[in-house]
């Protein structure tokens, strides 16, 4: 099955994706990493007070151009997003805001106008927005699928380091396109997985699946084990998973509930979904009514 990464929410973007890389090989380094990152983050006592207030509804947590004192969130909230599309609006002229005020706008289901924000963010360098309008044009979302379209928006943001756009590249089937490159897709993630939690996340989840080499789950967990600990909520739930099977290291029920109970806090569904699965609703009585035990299936 293949699948596209977008928003860090779930494991799996929109059928987020296809999954194969496209041919094409992209080298960065963590300076430019680095710099590529930093490139949108004005200094926060030069940034304008609805610049803040976007950040603080509608930051993506995987973003690279997210400053390094904004947490995020997973999805922007159903009570926050008309005032998020306001104050991103305002703040437009930063590509930060303007992926952002898209990010509203999708939450809202306004499909044409988060096409829209996000394809000016994409031309103002937003690596996140050439993300998102990579997954559209892959799937059809919104616009005409054009899997061509697709390879060329995640090649653009490989280059600049986004580790969703590596990732997508190694989604990417090459039906149409060029020959996928999963192995070279799983290389750069491993070096931009020397210190970013999204990297670690994605190159993870190649590990667990086989995709670009052989599948490694002691390498996948640590992985997932490293991003978890930056509060990644992707990697919360993927850790709750390996623990409570036993994969890639000692099964652990009692670690994998409080990886669930983190990841779902974030606002991961899956965890939400594992959690509930857990629940067992049937239960032994004594003759006074005391519950004596829980009987799971």
């Amino acid at each position: 099955m293949l699948f596209f990464f977008r928003e860090p929410t779930a494991r799996r973007g929109y059928s987020a994706a296809m999954n194969r890389p496209a041919t094409t090989v992209y080298f960065f380094s963590i300076m430019g990493l680095a710099l590529i990152a930093a490139a949108d983050r004005t200094p926060l006592h030069a940034q304008s007070a609805d610049l803040v207030l976007c950040d603080r509804l509608a930051a993506d947590p995987a973003d690279p151009d997210k400053p390094a004192d904004v947490k995020g969130v997973v999805s922007v909230a159903a009570a926050d997003v008309a005032t998020a599309i306001r104050f991103c609006k305002q703040a437009s002229g930063s590509r930060r805001a303007m992926y952002q005020l898209g990010r509203a706008y999708a939450a809202n289901n306004q499909g044409g106008e988060a096409i829209g924000a996000w394809r000016k963010a994409a031309d103002k360098g937003s690596t996140s927005a050439m993300v998102e309008l990579g997954v559209a044009y892959a799937t059809g979302a919104g616009v005409a699928k054009d899997e061509a379209a697709a390879a060329k928006l995640f090649e653009r943001a490989a280059q600049g380091g986004n580790p969703r756009g590596i990732s997508n590249l190694a989604a990417l089937s090459g039906k149409g396109t060029a020959p996928a490159d999963a192995a070279r897709s799983r290389a750069l993630l491993a070096k931009a997985a020397e210190t970013n939690a999204e990297a670690q996340f994605q190159l993870g989840l190649m590990l667990q699946d086989g995709v670009g080499g052989p599948k490694d789950d002691a390498g996948a967990r640590s992985l997932f084990e490293k991003a978890a600990a930056q509060d990644h909520p992707g990697a919360l739930e993927r850790m709750g998973a390996f623990a409570k099977a036993g994969r890639g290291g000692p099964q652990d029920s009692s670690a994998a509930k409080t990886y669930y109970e983190k990841a779902a806090a974030l606002g991961n569904d899956e965890a939400k979904a594992a959690l509930k699965r857990a629940e067992c609703p049937y239960v032994l009585k004594d003759k006074s009514g005391k519950v004596m035990t829980n009987l799971c299936f």
